[in-house]
């Protein structure tokens, strides 16, 4: 298969469908691209009904393109990631996989231009975030919520805005951005560096102010980012958490349990912020991110350091601390909500606590003067609790 074909296939299946996100291949299915969080075939002339393990090999080898090393781990791991361009048209983050012998691709459209934190419509915390000078910033969500998209919108504002070294370790390279004030060095998985770890060792010698992880994916790159932090260094990276809790928690399963104290003192000390997000179906089609933001303060230090109790969990303290740039899934739903950007179904389905996002609905039905219940004919009963025979 030559390149341009493999082109033309990718450019037939980006212009299928609006808002396309994602490129799948799979054996059995037709070609797929995913618009709106949705699967959805692609029609192409010849038709392909159902792929074939031979044509999802072919496709697969064909992005490969000889790549000894990216062969190599698939044949041992299973699977690889490297990146494609289709010029003039998009770039994309690949993932080759295997599956029960046949071989599946997964295409994640990268944008061509780097978005600012106003075009995202990002929270205000995320101008206090490029303010830092050092410690961790952790971006978390399940794959394909934006966390890349994010970070990529903060490092912009940072190239803008600040002259200082910055180095990202990726897998692969998402965005790439020019020199502006900051200078940047971007480096790749495989090509550059062999493991986020001897990666990020090596970034410590290469004189950074700002260093971006792609992920932190194990126990040593962990302490070599909390290591960074704390000689002064600004660590961006990634985890696959759900809330801020989950996030702590999952950095402190990485350690045997007698370091568990000295790591909670060490990320009480480094961490700034802990942003998570989700992406939610919007309003007229589209998916909008809500995101739940927990910044450093003593109460969140004291919650690090002895743990969550009744009263003192990350919830509880993200809660109050809305003045401080903080907000929880279910606040920032409900302001979603309130702008008329989702469905009152979507804010309840998304949200952590039911109750707390249903009463948030109401007040905003109630501002509104809008019904915040369906019984109809309710009135005071005037004769609760007196006897039969007495008066008024």
């Amino acid at each position: 298969m030559k390149r341009h074909v493999i082109d033309h296939i990718l450019t037939k299946m980006l212009d299928s469908h609006k808002r396309v996100s994602d490129l799948n291949v799979t054996v059995g299915r037709p070609l797929q691209v995913e618009s709106d969080g949705v699967l959805r075939p692609v029609d192409l002339e010849p038709q392909f009904n159902d792929l074939t393990p031979f044509q999802t090999e072919v496709l697969a080898l064909n992005l490969i393109n000889r790549d000894r090393r990216l062969t190599e781990m698939l044949l041992t791991n299973g699977s690889c990631d490297l990146s494609y361009e289709l010029p003039g048209k998009a770039r994309f983050r690949v993932n080759i996989f295997s599956q029960r012998g046949n071989y599946s691709v997964a295409l994640r459209k990268l944008e061509p231009k780097i978005p600012t934190i106003k075009e995202l419509d990002l929270p205000e915390a995320f101008f206090k975030i490029v303010e830092e000078r050092n410690g961790i910033v952790l971006v978390t969500g399940a794959t394909g919520t934006g966390k890349s998209t994010s970070l990529a919108a903060t490092l912009n504002a940072i190239n803008e805005s600040k002259a200082v070294h910055v180095i990202t370790l990726e897998d692969p390279v998402e965005f790439q951005h020019p020199h502006k004030i900051a200078t940047f060095n971007q480096r790749e998985l495989g090509a550059d560096f062999d493991s986020f770890a001897n990666g990020l060792r090596a970034a410590l010698r290469q004189a950074p102010k700002v260093i971006l992880v792609g992920e932190m994916r194990d126990r040593e790159t962990v302490e070599i980012g909390l290591t960074a932090a704390e000689t002064g260094h600004l660590v961006f990276t990634t985890l696959h958490t759900v809330d801020a809790g989950q996030t702590i928690n999952r950095m402190l399963g990485m350690f045997n349990i007698e370091e568990e104290n000295q790591i909670r003192v060490r990320l009480a000390d480094t961490i700034r912020w802990i942003v998570c997000q989700r992406l939610l179906p919007k309003v007229g089609g589209g998916r909008v991110a809500t995101f739940e933001i927990l910044g450093t303060s003593l109460r969140v230090k004291d919650a690090i350091l002895h743990g969550e109790s009744e009263g003192k969990t990350f919830y509880d303290i993200i809660e109050a601390g809305t003045a401080f740039g903080m907000t929880t899934f279910d606040q920032h739903i409900v302001g979603l909500y309130e702008r008329g950007l989702i469905t009152e179904e979507t804010a309840l389905s998304f949200a952590s606590r039911r109750g707390v996002v249903g009463r948030g609905i109401d007040r905003v039905k109630a501002m509104r003067g809008e019904k915040t219940t369906d019984i109809e004919q309710l009135e005071v009963d005037s004769r609760y609790g007196r006897k039969q025979d007495e008066p008024y």
